[in-house]
């Protein structure tokens, strides 16, 4: 089954409507809940009254911080009040941090009078400064998001390698430039939606769409001071995730509405949907950064020297912050040999929307700046991008800017190789040789294509704790018969559900159909660690292996039906040195390179992408016709990163708060021409060779669209998105200089 194109599991049940989202579930005798957000950047709650809400027919109970038993959550660290307000066991939760923070529940009869009643709720605010600036915000005297520290700087990495002083002397040419990363809205089909009730068995069971059952299950146990397993979490379908689901959003407040109902003696399923704009208000973003990079090169193209300073806004919580600054940190120097590298990274609080995981992870912020830097580098020495690439790339044994060598398994050399070929680029005996793009007639248009790379961690890096368990019963008389398979692993729209079940049946010997999934459930499954860091298929491999060989090993016994768990630890990581930065950040890696054309038409700055070339080493391929589907949807959600989102908050109030001033791609804003090109590599550490890749197809995109426009109209942008202004300015700028 490994390496076959079998139709997705899910597929008929999401085409025919059958397949139920958390939005479609309903129960008999459902209440509905709304959720007052503060609708204030930075505020103190003074009073908070809600009697004349309560008294509002219908309404079954609101609920406030001094409701919530333990009033603080976060994936990463509990910096974050469940809900803000006066009366809470929480220090300072009475603060709101960001317009998004939750200030009361109500639960009543109908989401209309639900809604009625949030607007009865009376809140005496004081507004307090709002910093948006996360410069500024790092600055002594800076007013504190979160009083109990000592600064709006949390989280600080360091790499101190050689001499970048004697590299930059050594250096012929020095390129210095700040680069600026936007937020990015997630926009995935499906706004936050579920229902809590209290099941059979007294648990409080929530049926939400997240990515990772086990820490949604353990974030409520603790904010309702409840055993775990007193908690139950089961995923629906889920429409879209891209890392947004990776902290809370309704989970928490739709299990304490349903617990708190029930202490009254009102058993009644609480249920509730997110409006589009309580969407884009209410769930982190992807991290804005601030890149100030310094590189140095010989004259011959060899790198020497590289000093980045790295600023992530990360919003008012932490949330996924500190590890996405980690991978940022590593990935601002790209994956090249730099004998001498000096990085300050921090990781600071602001009054913006909290920044949280995105697809990359870090990993499109820094990329971004790296191979702006490797373009200017290319152009100043009068050298071939992807020459200088090939010159400085990694490759096996080589160290990372951290001190430790890459696993094995390096590839990258070859991945760029196999892009630039497929783009029209010429390897002669002086080195590569861009193609030359025909013109268009129109004397306004103007055509140029670039190339970037990148590399991406699989798995939790930097001493983060990995685990996946796998669960598998074997059924039938002299043959199996059936394989049932339980496993908390998140279908986000990824292909994961089905890439599990071709596993089951490649290492239990059987037919797909054999194969029966019983996914995403607490209380059937053990934790599966989250779906994210293209980790899922590489790791639920080796757990599924694991325990389908322990299972034929009772079967050989004639213990039927055959059970076996099996728990897959990953090789350790170790977080940064404070000091030196040193560390082994991560078990395996993920290689991609892109080759992108444009079309700039230089009277109205309109980019069009016209063509990428998309090379991935994918490890062995589960199921193709997947991995060309992450492809073509990464590159897709890229362009929308890179022309297009422009995602606007001022003075911590959202200015794109719509999908209709938050523009995402429509069919006439995506590449004209995808081209997959699927390089299989095994990796020695992998699953049948198995490698993750659903993130990589998305980081190197940015930089190398923007090294189109550059080779189309001679115009460096260092920030983004490509829109037709900030396209028209640029160019009118460079003309007038």
């Amino acid at each position: 089954m490994i390496g076959e194109s079998v139709s997705r599991v899910d597929a008929l049940g999401k085409v025919t409507g059958e397949a139920l989202f958390p939005g479609d579930i309903d129960m008999p005798n459902q209440a509905y809940m709304k959720i007052l957000f503060a609708g204030r950047p930075h505020s103190i709650i003074r009073r908070l009254d809600t009697t004349a809400a309560e008294s509002l027919e219908g309404v079954l109970g609101i609920f406030t911080a001094r409701d919530v038993p333990v009033n603080e959550y976060g994936l990463l660290q509990n910096d974050q009040p469940v809900l803000c307000g006066p009366g809470s066991n929480k220090p300072y939760a009475e603060r709101v941090r960001f317009i998004g923070d939750q200030v009361a529940l109500v639960v009543a009869e109908s989401e209309e009078i639900a809604a009625q009643a949030t607007k009865r709720i009376e809140v005496e605010f004081e507004d307090l400064p709002i910093v948006t600036d996360p410069d500024e915000a790092m600055q002594r005297g800076a007013p504190l998001l979160h009083p109990d520290r000592e600064s709006n700087i949390f989280q600080r990495n360091r790499i101190r390698k050689g001499d970048v002083e004697a590299g930059f002397a050594e250096a012929a040419v020095v390129i210095e430039s700040e680069y600026r990363t936007p937020a990015q809205e997630h926009a995935y089909l499906q706004p936050e939606a579920g229902l809590a009730y209290i099941d059979d068995e007294g648990r409080v069971t929530v049926e939400v769409a997240g990515q990772w059952t086990h820490e949604d299950q353990g974030q409520i146990a603790h904010a309702l001071d409840l055993p775990v397993d007193k908690v139950r979490v089961k995923y629906a379908a889920i429409g879209g995730a891209f890392g947004g689901r990776e902290d809370m959003s309704v989970q928490i407040v739709l299990a304490l509405a349903a617990w708190r109902l029930h202490e009254r003696g009102i058993d009644r399923p609480v249920k509730i949907i997110w409006s589009r704009p309580e969407s884009i208000l209410g769930h982190n973003k992807r991290h804005p950064f601030i890149l100030r990079s310094k590189w140095g090169a010989s004259a011959e193209g060899k790198l020497l020297a590289a000093e980045v300073q790295v600023i992530q806004d990360g919003g008012a919580y932490v949330y996924t912050s500190t590890k996405v600054l980690g991978n940022a940190t590593l990935m601002c120097t790209g994956p090249y040999r730099i004998p001498n590298v000096k990085v300050d990274a921090y990781s600071v609080y602001t009054n913006h929307i909290p920044g949280g995981a995105f697809r990359g992870f870090g990993g499109p912020q820094g990329a971004f700046a790296a191979e702006m830097q490797m373009e200017k580098l290319a152009v100043a020495l009068g050298m071939d991008p992807v020459e200088l690439r090939a010159r400085n790339v990694l490759k096996e044994g080589d160290l990372l800017s951290v001190g430790s060598p890459l696993p094995e398994g390096v590839t990258l050399d070859r991945v760029i190789e196999s892009c630039a070929e497929n783009a029209g680029w010429d390897r002669t005996n002086d080195g590569w040789v861009a193609p030359e793009l025909e013109q268009p007639v129109e004397p306004h248009l103007r055509r140029g294509i670039g190339v970037a790379c990148a590399f991406k961690n699989v798995g939790f890096s930097y001493g983060f704790p990995e685990e996946c368990w796998a669960t598998v019963e074997l059924h039938g008389g002299v043959e199996i018969e059936e394989v049932v398979l339980r496993h908390a692993g998140a279908e986000v729209g990824q292909g994961a559900h089905t890439a599990l079940v071709q596993m089951a049946a490649e290492a239990a010997g059987v037919p797909l159909n054999n194969v029966r999934l019983d996914p995403s459930d607490t209380a059937t499954s053990e934790n599966s660690g989250s779906s994210s860091a293209s980790r899922m298929t590489f790791m639920a491999g080796h757990a599924i292996r694991g325990a389908v060989e322990a299972a034929m090993v009772k079967w050989q016994d004639e213990d039927r039906p055959a059970i076996a768990k099996y728990q897959y630890r990953p090789p350790p990581t170790t977080p940064f040195d404070p000091e030196t930065g040193q560390t082994q950040p991560s078990f395996a890696y993920g290689y991609v390179a892109e080759a992108a054309s444009v079309e700039v038409d230089t009277e109205t700055g309109a980019v069009r992408i016209l063509d990428v070339i998309c090379a991935n080493d994918v490890g062995r391929v589960v199921n193709p016709q997947g991995v060309r589907g992450q492809i073509e949807g990464g590159i897709v959600q890229a362009a929308g990163y890179a022309i297009l989102e422009d995602f606007r908050q001022e003075g911590g109030e959202v200015q794109t708060g719509l999908l209709s001033t938050y523009l995402i791609p429509g069919i006439w804003d995506i590449p004209e021409r995808v081209r997959p090109v699927i390089l299989e590599y095994e990796d020695p550490g992998g699953p049948w060779g198995v490698r993750g890749m659903a993130e990589m197809p998305f980081i190197p995109l940015t930089p190398a669209v923007v090294a189109a426009v550059y080779n189309a109209t001679g115009v460096w942008f260092d920030e983004f998105p490509l829109t037709p202004e900030r396209v028209l300015w640029g160019i009118q700028a460079s003309a007038s200089n």
